[in-house]
């Protein structure tokens, strides 16, 4: 099935967005680490499922927290779906921290390190919708975003998760 692609403009910069079929693969802000270079081949077409998130993603700039009414699909290992699900669980307006996560994830008896977790979450595909803009380091302090600190502090407070 064909790869198609939409560009959005948002307040923190241009977004793509890749769809294959019903479900939503990617989404990342222009410049984005982990933005795949074969997106030049990429069709860009009408799809109701870009439509739908575009749609979101404009509530969601809009300071609103819209219900994620369209399919993900997240091309990843078994251990990162694992964690991009964990992402999906913190709230809008909440964090968590890759400690935590790997707390949860671990095997009883067994340690995860945080490292594993936040290398899963630097290579989630579909970026603000699966949000891992959300987990921060020990002590909240603001670590790693392939789409730049700056980008994950604006979200963080667009959520309200950070003061002003």
């Amino acid at each position: 099935m064909a790869i198609l692609k939409a560009r959005f403009e948002s307040p923190m910069g241009p977004i793509v967005a890749a769809a294959v079929g019903d479900a939503v693969t990617g989404l990342w802000f222009d410049g984005q680490r982990g933005f795949p270079a074969a997106a030049s081949e990429w069709s860009t077409a009408r799809s109701s499922v870009l439509g739908r998130l575009g749609n979101w993603l404009e509530a969601y700039f809009a300071g609103d927290n819209p219900p994620v009414d369209f399919e993900l699909a997240a091309d990843g290992t078994a251990f990162q779906r694992r964690v991009w699900a964990q992402l999906r669980q913190i709230g809008y307006g909440q964090t968590d921290t890759y400690g935590a996560i790997a707390k949860r994830l671990a095997a009883p008896g067994q340690a995860m390190a945080a490292q594993a977790v936040g290398q899963a979450v630097g290579r989630n595909p579909i970026s603000i919708v699966i949000p891992c803009h959300r987990v921060v380091g020990a002590n909240a302090k603001l670590t790693g975003y392939g789409g730049g600190l700056d980008r994950k502090e604006a979200l963080l407070r667009l959520e309200g998760a950070l003061s002003a």
